[in-house]
């Protein structure tokens, strides 16, 4: 009887894990942290709060930071504060998370979707001047800008900020993808992404695939200081609560008031300690990020694999929250995708287009941006995570390089 070639299923190596596209890490530190904050005094509008928002303020160079229950509450306060509101249209890309766009629409406005560069999905200064002048000439006043800064790479916030500036708009940056990352004025200075130096305002998300995570939050970035106010106010139900000089007469410590109609979009001290404990290491993950995305651009730099998907462009200031390379079309990029779970390796597209979700379509109608369209059409997100291992990456790669030879058959 011929004995079979193959190794015996006991002695083979198990099989690797699911890989994710991205994950969070959590260190025993961070453990540590959320469990002193256990037996502090305070779970929620406690002072770990306050030292948190200081400790971004110092990792961006924003004045001042908010911090709020998520990304999406973030980007809901900023439009509300900004006075978007009915009759009022504001702009963004429309590769993003729904949630930007979604802003506008809860604070009873409208949206408009300015297209992007197909190679980047950011948003350019020529994409928003024509947006701007389509809706000019249907008679909408100067509103809401919100720039997105897609997969770690800032957006040409100096040149939205000019146009936005000769137009009378009012410029944001969603900086959900970008903590850290850097952008780059004319001038050939570098500015940190979040802050605000050619905006009004930025957001930040820390949801688990983020720079760094506090389970959900968010938080609002910004150098004016009445803004930064009148958001931490509406974050609290719209309460004022005045300082002892400023109290009317005969009342006490206790006086509150409810001002205007706000929300309960707090942050817990408990998020707040777990915030505090990630952003100390938040060099260190970029540094991470960085090293892997050089790696892929080295690794994948290949003949065969140049066949079938484009590599992203270099960017040294780029945060790398994301690793996306460009399927020549979109079946490629499904097979691809199929191939790599079968192999556990999980990977997401960022994003199918805001104006093609159901919601949007039946809202506006059918819409279609050509730079949209071709970024979508082969867009894919390998994975990438500070926690993610060399031989992680060479899994990855090896199982690219194994798509490509059956392309081949």
């Amino acid at each position: 009887m011929n004995p079979d070639p193959r190794p015996s299923r006991k002695h083979a190596p198990p099989p690797p894990g699911p890989l994710p596209y991205a994950r969070q890490f959590i260190d025993e530190s961070d453990i540590a942290a959320v469990i002193a904050a256990l037996h502090a005094d305070f779970l929620t509008q406690g002072p770990t709060v306050g030292a948190f928002e200081e400790a971004l303020c110092r990792a961006t160079g924003a004045r001042h930071a908010v911090a709020v229950s998520s990304g999406s509450a973030a980007l809901h306060l900023l439009a509300i504060a900004l006075g978007v509101g009915p009759g009022q249209v504001g702009v963004t890309s429309p590769i993003t998370f729904a949630a930007t766009a979604n802003c506008f629409l809860h604070a009873g406005g409208g949206v408009a979707l300015a297209d992007v560069d197909p190679r980047t999905g950011l948003m350019t200064p020529g994409h928003l001047e024509a947006a701007l002048d389509t809706l000019e000439a249907r008679g909408v006043p100067p509103g809401l800008v919100i720039a997105v800064s897609l997969t770690g790479r800032v957006a040409d916030l100096e040149g939205l900020a000019r146009v936005c500036g000769r137009r009378g708009w009012t410029l944001v940056e969603d900086a959900a993808h970008s903590l850290g990352g850097l952008g780059r004025a004319a001038d050939g200075t570098s500015f940190r992404s979040g802050s605000c130096r050619h905006t009004r305002a930025a957001i930040l998300s820390f949801h688990p695939v983020k720079h760094i995570c506090t389970g959900e939050g968010g938080a609002v970035l910004t150098n004016d200081a009445d803004l930064a106010g009148r958001i931490r106010r509406l974050r609290s139900h719209g309460i004022d609560k005045p300082s002892p000089d400023r109290l009317p007469p005969g009342e006490g410590p206790w006086f509150q008031d409810q001002v205007e109609l706000g929300f309960n979009y707090r942050l817990t001290d408990i998020q707040a300690a777990l915030g505090l404990s990630q952003l100390r290491r938040l060099d260190a993950f970029l540094e991470r990020r960085r090293t892997l995305a050089r790696r892929y651009l080295e690794r994948l730099d290949r003949p065969g694999l140049r066949d079938i998907f484009a590599l992203p462009p270099p960017d040294e200031g780029s945060a790398w929250h994301l690793f996306v390379v460009h399927f020549a079309d979109a079946a490629l990029r499904r097979r691809a995708v199929e191939f790599l779970a079968d192999r556990g390796i999980r990977t997401q597209v960022h994003y199918i287009p805001v104006y093609r979700h159901t919601f949007y379509k039946k809202r506006f109608g059918e819409t279609t941006l050509p730079g949209a369209e071709a970024w979508y059409r082969g867009c894919l997100s390998l994975p990438l995570f500070p926690a993610m291992r060399d031989q992680d990456l060479e899994r990855v790669a090896d199982a690219l390089e194994a798509f490509v030879r059956t392309c081949r058959l």
